[in-house]
């Protein structure tokens, strides 16, 4: 975030929250200021640079799906219908909700997010709507990782990576067969109490939604789970609450894994190639969370070619 930005974006929450222009006693604060976007809060009011790249027209169809009555108790709707421009960058404006507390694992609404997904894959695709931004975004971590320069953990990295079919690398269509409306970037961080610490659970951020293998949603919890850095019960809660709501991603009962494994190794390498960026843009070790997935991703490129084959299909 430039400097000239984050002061001019503070001006427009403050404008979207005092249309008159009245005085308030509210405070500013900055919620996220990252290499994607920058959100900053004042009173009930949230606004949003998103990313330089980010393509206008899409992101305005993404807003209307977030408006749109079918999605009501699925989406945080926005306050405006459509972004305004600050500096060449959009921006959008949301009502405030509560976010999951960190400090509280255990009290994580994994079954909450797991309905919502349901609710989502079973809503119908608009038309126009673009394709959900997953493995864009795993591209990117890629080229993230590369730009760090050598680290000794890229290597297996790279090869599961490699190993993944052209679609889960964004360098393919996704596969023939019934498309779905995907978040495209489901974790935790991305649900809000609405209104604030009362009201219910509803996803946020709408940047990678879009049409899509839903599975790719479900992706993130299971590759944890496979990681070793979600708890088994909570993975159990998170994907028998989806059977339970109809999701479509998976088979209504049996093994989930053919539906998720592909997804799973690229949410996997995701994950570990901007571990391993940002720790060397802080000059520090892995911890061990981040070896974990560095670890996970040595044992996906250990897959017998005959399997890598069977995952492209």
């Amino acid at each position: 975030m430039t400097a000239d930005v984050l002061p001019a974006l503070t001006a427009q929450a403050r404008g979207a929250a005092h249309p008159a222009g009245a005085a308030c006693a509210h405070d500013d604060a900055v919620l996220a200021d990252r290499r994607d976007g920058t959100v900053v809060r004042h009173g009930d009011t949230v606004a949003k640079a998103h990313d330089p790249g980010t393509d206008h027209r899409e992101l305005s169809r993404r807003l209307a799906v977030a408006a749109h009555p079918a999605l009501s108790g699925v989406l945080l709707p926005p306050l405006r219908p459509a972004p305004v421009d600050l500096h060449g960058r959009p921006v959008t404006f949301w009502p405030y909700g509560t976010p999951v507390d960190p400090e509280t694992p255990e009290a994580a609404p994994w079954e909450a997010a797991a309905a919502l997904l349901a609710r989502l894959h079973r809503a119908p695709v608009p038309d126009g709507l673009p394709a959900m931004r997953g493995p864009v975004k795993a591209a990117r971590a890629i080229a993230r990782l590369g730009a760090a320069g050598p680290h000794p953990a890229a290597a297996p990295v790279l090869r599961a990576w490699a190993g993944l079919p052209p679609w889960a690398r964004a360098e393919a269509p996704m596969p023939d067969g019934p498309r779905a409306l995907c978040h495209g970037d489901l974790h935790l961080g991305q649900l809000v109490r609405h209104p604030e610490t009362t009201g219910r659970w509803l996803l946020i951020d709408v940047d990678d939604l879009g049409h899509g293998v839903p599975a790719w949603d479900l992706a993130r919890p299971a590759a944890w789970y496979a990681c070793g850095l979600l708890p088994p019960e909570a993975w159990h809660r998170f994907l028998s609450a989806y059977r339970q709501a109809d999701g479509p991603a998976v088979p209504a009962d049996g093994d989930p894994w053919p539906a998720l494994d592909v997804p799973a190794r690229a949410l996997t390498v995701q994950t570990a190639a901007l571990a391993i960026a940002k720790s060397a843009a802080a000059q520090r070790p892995l911890d061990e969370a981040e070896l974990a997935v560095v670890d996970a991703c040595d044992r996906m490129a250990a897959l017998p070619p005959e399997l890598t084959r069977a995952h492209a299909k």
